[in-house]
């Protein structure tokens, strides 16, 4: 049987949705099995009211980080309304008052910093408080629903980077997460889940014989979104993690890195499903821009075995040791505080400086993933 995404049974939807004015929060991988975009089904299907923008834009062209504005989308008509300020990431009353129901349609990649998934759950919480009932349409996690990795997150280093309890790859989907937060907050959501059908919780995206479409424009392959739980802890220090090249997340390097060595260096320990190349690269935008860097790229020899997050820890401890130069303290960019200690959810890379370290703390990693598991277990829709 074909799996379906819960946009493909959207007339389950339909006593919720018909007759109301809904509100659409979605991205371009908002799209159907006949490769329809989610906006124009419900536009065509049921009207829709506004549409409210991630990161990224309802149309993905806003680069990451980039704020986004109010504007009338050109093939609809429909107003857009950015979930994506500098002052605020969250509805406002003013929004909130132009819909009456609001679906949310995007595919999330499975991993704790990836801010699809707060402005799902704020919004969520928002509409519970507004009585708003809230529809997801669920997609299933790209990278399975059942291996995990990480700690969870300490709630004083929340930001929208991590603002949930949650490991740095979760293995849940959107609708299950949304259902897990409702119940764990007490919000009292009218929370309604379009499920998926015949997705199993093993499966990985290109076992479900569907389009990679980018979620955002530096997640451009699914191995991409594989390596993004590891790699993407480089965005806390002053080396590239790739943006600006063809391999985002990718590629790691700086202009003081020596390739070869560090290649050697990563090879060497034979970590399991990938192999380091010595690459050399100049971003076009983002750190180092128009600079030659030199580092290695991350090469997927295994999906199955891989450990993305342990690779981008072996790999920060790798360059802090053989190269002082490495800044593990590049400032977040609301608020001052170290993003690294963001995207991990506490204080933990920072201290790390022998492998001994970097054992101790995979080890506490496990542990949490585990208890983390147990918890899960209970929402699971499928």
């Amino acid at each position: 049987m074909a799996i379906e995404f819960g946009i493909d049974r959207i007339g389950e939807a339909a006593p919720v949705l018909q007759g109301r004015r809904i509100g659409l929060i979605t991205g371009p991988t908002g799209i159907d099995a006949e490769w329809r975009s989610t906006i124009d089904v419900l536009q065509e299907r049921f009207g829709l009211a506004a549409m409210f923008s991630p990161e990224h834009g309802v149309r993905g062209d806003i680069a990451a980080g980039g704020l986004v504005d109010t504007y009338i989308d050109e093939r609809t008509g429909v107003p857009v309304y950015s979930l994506y300020r500098k002052d605020s990431k969250r509805m406002t009353p003013d929004m909130l008052e132009k819909i009456d129901v609001l679906v949310y349609d995007i595919q999330d990649i499975g991993t704790r910093y990836y801010t699809y998934v707060y402005t799902m759950l704020y919004a969520m919480q928002d509409c519970a408080a507004a009585g708003i009932p809230f529809v997801v349409l669920d997609r299933p996690n790209p990278l399975d629903g059942v291996t995990l990795e990480g700690g969870l997150l300490d709630r004083a280093y929340s930001s929208f980077v991590g603002d949930y309890p949650l490991p740095v790859r979760y293995g849940l989907t959107a609708g299950e997460l949304a259902v897990m937060a409702n119940a764990e907050q007490g919000w009292g959501a009218e929370l309604y889940v379009v499920s998926c059908r015949g997705w199993s919780r093993e499966a990985r995206f290109p076992a479900l014989g569907r389009p990679w479409i980018a979620p955002s424009l530096n997640i451009p392959r699914w191995e991409t979104a594989l390596l993004y739980p590891g790699t993407c802890l480089f965005e806390g220090t002053n080396l590239s993690e790739g943006r600006g090249t063809a391999a985002p997340f990718e590629q790691i390097g700086a202009p003081f890195v020596d390739a070869e060595r560090l290649a050697a260096e990563m090879n060497a320990l034979l970590l399991p499903g990938v192999r380091f190349r010595p690459s050399y690269f100049q971003p076009s935008s983002s750190k180092h821009a128009g600079a030659l860097c030199r580092g290695v790229q991350v090469h997927v020899t295994d999906t199955d075995a891989v450990r993305p997050l342990e690779v981008g820890v072996r790999l920060l401890l790798a360059v802090r040791s053989m190269f002082p130069e490495a800044e593990f303290l590049a400032p977040y960019r609301e608020g001052g505080r170290p993003f690294i200690d963001l995207l991990a959810g506490g204080d933990l890379y920072r201290g790390m400086q022998s492998a001994a370290d970097a054992d101790a703390l995979l080890e506490r990693f496990a542990a949490d993933s585990e208890a983390f598991a147990a918890r899960k277990a209970a929402y699971h829709l499928y």
